[in-house]
């Protein structure tokens, strides 16, 4: 396999660049201003170069930091952003938000850096939505200045072996070379794993006698997980529509437990997500620690991209940029 380079922005707890790894990438550097977070990366991949720093405040060229030049020859800048609100909310506040300003931060790296490829990722209401059309504009233009060609989607985790449905919108730009080679990546034809399927056995692991018969029961994928942000959310399954939703499946998404139901658990109970069993939803594999106390782990990772979709959306990346790179015949 052909190896990239890539520079990752607001880096979570590196499934996103987990995913991009397995897709033939690997980071120069990652970025994000959580600690939790960067102590996760550097748990799970310590050669990587971590910054625990704000992204509004990186500039590559800033002559007092010479060691930041080094991302300034990569492939390609990725970046699990946040949830951006409407530009006409955001008006009423009379001003930018910090979300949409991460955005035109990540932007400006873009300027800076001029990697052959962009991958970020956010909510699918980023691509879909009207109230967002005004920021997809101004990125289009921006890109299109730049020599870049802008794809956008909107896919679903469930579609690539997770067992959850997960809507994520996506930008993915080319430089004009590599534009021609860039197709999203195809849905698989296997349904996705069910809850059950994918849980049935840790539910099981304290001798709970009731774990087979939620297993069948839970015969479907799992809602999107919510983990909030730092002031708000994380200690529980979502707001009160998706905790119905997770009712139907057998779980109670009301808190996190720290462990599996024991054996004395009610035969028709209905026991909580430990966060090991969210990052299994979330196909974050068990080798991957999460750094940090339960309600900071959780939003970690109900913060993620799935690194399955993510090592797709590498792989059709990937691709392009090798029918695009010039022959050495």
């Amino acid at each position: 396999m052909t190896r990239f380079t890539s520079l990752e922005l607001c880096a979570g707890s590196g499934a996103q660049a987990l995913g991009l790894e397995r897709a033939g990438f690997d980071p120069v550097m990652l970025i994000d201003n959580n600690e939790f977070a960067c102590r996760t990366i550097g748990l799970n991949r310590p050669q990587w170069d971590v910054r625990c720093r704000d992204l509004m405040n990186f500039d590559p060229l800033d002559e007092d930091e010479p060691d930041l030049r080094k991302v300034l020859d990569i492939d390609l800048i990725s970046g699990g952003m946040p949830r951006i609100k409407a530009a006409a909310a955001v008006a009423r506040r009379g001003g930018d938000d910090h979300e949409r300003a991460l955005l035109k931060a990540a932007v400006s790296v873009l300027m800076a850096v001029r990697p052959k490829a962009l991958m970020l990722e956010n909510l699918e209401g980023f691509v879909l939505s009207d109230d967002c059309a005004e920021d997809r504009s101004w990125i289009d233009a921006e890109l299109e200045n730049l020599g870049y060609r802008p794809f956008w989607n909107v896919l679903d985790a469930a579609d690539f072996g997770v067992p959850q449905y997960r809507r994520s919108g996506f930008v993915v730009a080319l430089a004009d070379a590599y534009r021609h080679g860039f197709v999203w990546p195809v849905p698989s034809s296997d349904p996705p794993p069910t809850v059950g399927q994918a849980l049935g056995l840790s539910m099981g692991a304290n001798g709970w006698p009731g774990a087979e018969r939620w297993a069948v029961a839970a015969d479907r994928p799992a809602p999107a997980l919510i983990g909030g942000s730092d002031n708000r959310g994380g200690g529980d399954l979502g707001p009160t529509g998706s905790k119905r939703v997770w009712a139907t499946i057998g779980v109670e998404g009301a808190s996190l437990s720290d462990a599996s139901p024991a054996a004395d658990f009610p035969i028709d109970g209905r026991p909580r997500l430990s966060v090991r069993q969210a990052a299994t939803l979330q196909a974050i594999p068990e080798t991957w620690q999460i750094f940090g106390p339960k309600t900071r782990a959780y939003r970690q990772i109900a913060n993620a991209m799935p690194p399955p979709v993510a090592e797709a959306v590498g792989r059709s990346i990937a691709t392009a940029l090798c029918d695009g790179a010039p022959s050495t015949i």
